[in-house]
Formats: structure tokens, C-alpha cells, sequence
């Protein structure tokens, strides 16, 4: 059996965990045998290079180092667990993957093509087989995120809104670019429109 690997994007406060939670909920009500991750993250390593990125004490890290770190974590993630848990014929949800490195290194920091490049290697040409991306704009999302109780802003989300607004245009440019993948869902909306369009794309998928 193929096994499939779906990822979760979109910007900062744009409603991904809540979702993600949805998905979770409804594969395994349909017996999926399913791994669930995230990035940076998913492996012991890679959530130890996590720490170092969203740190909020380390202002200093370069727009290269971030990328390096990122790209690091995700060559660890995909050896050590997407794809085994692939080649098992299993189906595997990560909370971001690429795109988001496109999205936040490419556009956001201004690192263009080699940010591309970088992941290749790291994932030897891995990709998702869909990507569900939370359309929300930047401004929006931050306000969400200051008006979680007990939320602690981490290194990114402490950015500038400037910062941000680069970041969804990099996602509105991965968007145009792979249509076929990417599925756009409008996250103003609310949770339960934004799931039934999440289970459509799922259903289409994995045949159900």
C-alpha cells in the first residue's frame, strides 16, 4: 500500500493546531494508520534543534544559521521517521514542512533559491502528496496568537509585521506555483467550515 504525506501550513495564528487536532480526529475515526509530526520536530534531534530556533533569547541567530538549522532538523526528520513510516504504507500529517522554510527563509529573510536548493538535499526530493494551507492574513494571525492565554511568543512570531506580511507572500507565491498540490482554504472562516473543506480534500486523497 502507498503510503501518503499530507502537511499543515500557513502563518503564524492562522488556526493550524486546531485543525490539525480535526484531521487527527477524523482519520483515525476512519482507521488510518497514521504518524503524526511536525516541524521542526518529529525526531529527538530534530525537536533539539527546535529549541535553539524558537528560542526567543537568541536574536542574534543570521538569517543562514536559521535556515541551516531548519534544514538540519528536517534531513533528520525525513530519514529517521517520514520515510520509513512511508514505505510502511503508512499516512503521515506534519504540522508545516517545506513550504514554510520557503515561505519564512526564502521570502521573509530574503535568501531566495538557495533555500530551495538547501532542501532538496535535506529531503532528496521528498514532497507532500497534499498541502492544506490556512489562509490568513499576517496582521490578523498575530492578533490571535497575543490573545491566547498563556501563549509565549516565540523567536518568529516576535518578528515584525513586516516580517510576516513577506512570509504570506511567499505562501501566496508557493500557492500559484503548485495549485495541483496546495490547497488553499480561507481561515477566517469558521472551524467547522474550514474542516468540512479540510475533509473534502482528505476524502479526494485517500479515497474515502
Amino acid at each position: 500500500m502507498k503510503g501518503y504525506l499530507i502537511s499543515v501550513e500557513g502563518s503564524d495564528g492562522s488556526g493550524k493546531s486546531t485543525q490539525l487536532q480535526n484531521i487527527i480526529a477524523y482519520l483515525e475515526q476512519k482507521n488510518v494508520d497514521l504518524v503524526v509530526t511536525r516541524e521542526p520536530g518529529g525526531t529527538a534531534l530534530s525537536e533539539a534543534i527546535r529549541g535553539l530556533l524558537l528560542d526567543a533569547r537568541y536574536t542574534e541567530m543570521t538569517a543562514k544559521t536559521e535556515m541551516l538549522l531548519y534544514a538540519a532538523s528536517r534531513a533528520q526528520h525525513i530519514e529517521q521517521k517520514i520515510i520509513p513510516a512511508l514505505e510502511a504504507g503508512k499516512v503521515v500529517v506534519t504540522d508545516r514542512f517545506t513550504d514554510s522554510s520557503i515561505a519564512y527563509q526564502a521570502y521573509g529573510r530574503g535568501l531566495g533559491d538557495m533555500v530551495t536548493d538547501v532542501n532538496e538535499i535535506a529531503t532528496g526530493g521528498c514532497k507532500p502528496d497534499l498541502t492544506i494551507f490556512l489562509d490568513l492574513p499576517p496582521e490578523q494571525g498575530i492578533l490571535r496568537k497575543k490573545q491566547e492565554q498563556l501563549h509565549i511568543m516565540d523567536r518568529l512570531e516576535l518578528e515584525k509585521l513586516a516580517f510576516h506580511e513577506k512570509v504570506y507572500a511567499g505562501y501566496q507565491a508557493l500557492l500559484q506555483k503548485e495549485p495541483n498540490r496546495i490547497c488553499r482554504i480561507d481561515a477566517s472562516q469558521s472551524i467547522e467550515t474550514v474542516f468540512v473543506q479540510i475533509r473534502k480534500q482528505l476524502d479526494f486523497l485517500l479515497g474515502f
